[in-house]
């Protein structure tokens, strides 16, 4: 590419300075236009010094018109350059003969050919130095970016996924992704227009570039760079948005072989325009099963590919809702189930789900792979409650969810990790979590009493398989019948705070001791497999009476509201009283309760009393 046309490939500005060095008759712009080879070809700074060369050029340049001239000749439409090329030789021959003697043989050439090399080494500099300055500025973005990429994938997006851990057991963390979805979206998009930009670089260098242009040497490092962003974002941004779970199931990642389950993954990266977005992602999300070799192994039935859509989000952004798959066993090794040569239970196998898509756009093509969190896989639900200790043990105290080798070597809880999940079990279900007088009450029944319980620690075989002393069932086993109670049949009592729950009877002696006759508080039984629950209250000696605990059974037939309300203790010449005045610690009973009672107390019904029949709850004194 001669000078020339470099010249006219510049912005107009720095073009329009080089054009007005030919806009007068000594050197006219068509002859530098039409002769620009042969002129750039030639040693012009010689001739300026050589008077002989300067006359050998000048002869040339004269030949060189009359070959112009007589190819403006062969064409129709060159009549006027032609007439204009024969003025311009008339012209130089006519300087020429003016200029004094001594005198250079052609000076005026010599002086424009130099004029035009100093502005376009000017031009070349400045551009090259600007281009280098702009180079620069995209890398120092790319720097920022990938501070922000650090941050985003690093922090931001563990952090959200430990949130999702917890939430799967009860912790009231937010798992929204609207935060993370913005982020996702506007550092791609950023990242997806500086990969247009070094195109157009491509481009420019295509048609044009020079000696030192920065663009190829420094361009592919960055478009490289551009290319691991772009690449590393797309694949975090693909993530699990509701973890699998059964419509009628404890919680959260426990399934059932041959029970539907639904599972849902999203794109953080969203694009405001659907059909873009659509046209990024062109496959459909394929899910597998990926199972430790020596768990048993099952097979997922239903739809397996669904494609990345709006229309099943509830709050904006690509997913891909899969409602209604199934787990099957299947047949390893000569038709028995897989072995397990550790003696973990199946409730301690952990699996997960392998979802896959591919993304495509703009030349970059990523495979993206998500996994659910460890799952527990059932056949029965006789193994619900072991399955779901098991995802509490987990979610816990283990961050990492590819350690589905976790109950192999079970680590022990510390007390307050194990105290926080339980209060959030009874936040699930009832609303409101443990106080700390109710997890210190716990803290001394399976520690002792200790001046601090922060480096007490449960194992996981205390907390699930080893037997409470003085009874035939586990810690889990008695606290899971408690959050079962509440869950039916507390839920409204437990929330607003009228059961006291977890309350030692030494503790319920020494609260009650010093109270009116009549008041009375509500705990759990330790003494009941499945749940109970009890009332102890003041009478006479100011002595905390306790109950036999009433449990599900009980309750199914009268709600607790009713039954303190209609409870009698049969005193002196068999008349039936109510013993029960005062909720701990001097709340009136029906002022506590009686927005849960079923019907109305004889005061406030005066035709209650004529009623032949009611059931009761009666203890003799």
């Amino acid at each position: 590419m001669t000078q020339w046309e470099r010249l006219q490939q510049l912005d107009t500005v720095y073009s329009q300075r080089a054009f007005d060095l030919y806009n007068r008759d000594e050197f006219p712009m068509e002859v530098r236009h039409y002769l620009a080879h042969w002129i750039e070809g030639q040693d012009w700074e010689r001739a300026s010094r050589d008077s002989s060369q300067a006359a050998f050029l000048f002869q040339v340049l004269l030949e060189n018109l009359d070959n112009q001239f007589s190819r403006f000749a062969q064409e129709r439409d060159s009549f006027l350059l032609q007439r204009n090329f024969r003025r311009y030789k008339q012209n130089f021959q006519v300087n020429v003969l003016l200029l004094p003697k001594p005198s250079y043989t052609m000076p005026s050439e010599s002086l424009w050919i130099s004029e035009d090399l100093k502005m376009l080494n000017m031009l070349n500099k400045n551009y090259t130095a600007r281009l280098n300055n702009f180079l620069s500025d995209i890398s120092t973005m790319l720097d920022a970016a990938d501070v922000l990429r650090s941050v985003l994938i690093d922090e931001e997006l563990v952090d959200w996924k430990w949130r999702q851990q917890k939430s799967c057991i009860g912790a009231p963390d937010d798992t929204s992704l609207e935060h993370l979805e913005k982020w996702f979206t506007q550092i791609i998009e950023c990242m997806f227009q500086l990969q247009k930009f070094l195109q157009k670089l491509d481009e420019l260098v295509g048609k044009m570039t020079y000696e030192n242009d920065p663009i190829p040497v420094r361009k592919p490092p960055l478009k490289s760079r551009v290319d691991t962003l772009l690449t590393n974002l797309i694949k975090s941004s693909f993530v699990v948005e509701t973890q699998p779970s059964m419509p009628q199931g404890r919680g959260s990642l426990v399934l059932r072989t041959n029970v539907q389950f639904s599972v849902k993954v999203r794109s953080d990266f969203y694009h405001s325009t659907p059909q873009i977005h659509d046209y990024y992602f062109k496959y459909h999300v394929c899910i597998y099963m990926r199972l430790c070799c020596r768990f048993r192994k099952f097979n997922v039935l239903g739809t397996l590919s669904k494609a990345l859509n709006m229309a099943e989000s509830m709050n904006g952004g690509m997913v891909a809702d899969f409602r209604h798959l199934t787990l099957k066993d299947q047949k390893v090794g000569g038709g028995g189930k897989g072995i397990n040569d550790l003696s973990l239970s199946v409730t301690e196998e952990l699996h997960r789900i392998i979802f896959q898509t591919q993304f495509d756009y703009q030349g970059l093509s990523v495979p993206l792979e998500t996994f659910s969190l460890p799952v527990v896989v059932i056949s029965n639900s006789s193994q619900q409650q072991s399955a779901w200790a098991s995802v509490l043990w987990f979610n816990m105290l283990c961050s990492d969810p590819e350690n589905v080798k976790f109950f192999e070597t079970s680590p022990a809880a510390t007390w307050p990790q194990f105290g926080e999940m339980l209060s959030w079990q009874f936040l699930s279900c009832g609303k409101r979590g443990l106080d700390n007088d109710q997890l210190e009450t716990l803290a001394i029944k399976l520690f002792g009493k200790q001046q601090s319980y922060d480096n007490c620690k449960i194992s996981w075989t205390k907390f699930s398989k080893e037997n409470l002393p003085d009874t035939n069932f586990s810690l889990w086993v008695w606290l899971d019948g408690i959050l079962t109670l509440v869950k039916l049949y507390l839920s409204d009592l437990w929330s607003d705070g009228s059961i006291m729950g977890f309350v030692s009877k030494g503790k319920e002696r020494l609260l009650l001791k010093k109270k009116q006759n009549g008041t009375f508080l509500l705990r759990f039984s330790e003494s009941i497999k499945d749940g109970g629950i009890t009332f102890s209250w003041v009478q006479y000696a100011n002595d905390g009476k306790p109950l036999k605990p009433f449990t599900s059974t009980d309750l199914k037939q009268i709600a607790l509201p009713d039954i303190l309300c209609n409870f009698r203790m049969m005193i002196a010449e068999n008349i039936p009283v109510n013993p029960l005045c005062y909720l701990y610690p001097n709340t009136p009973k029906d002022q506590a309760f009686g927005k849960y009672y079923s019907e109305k107390t004889g005061e406030e019904n005066p035709y209650l009393k004529y009623l032949k029949t009611k059931l009761v709850f009666v203890s003799k004194e």
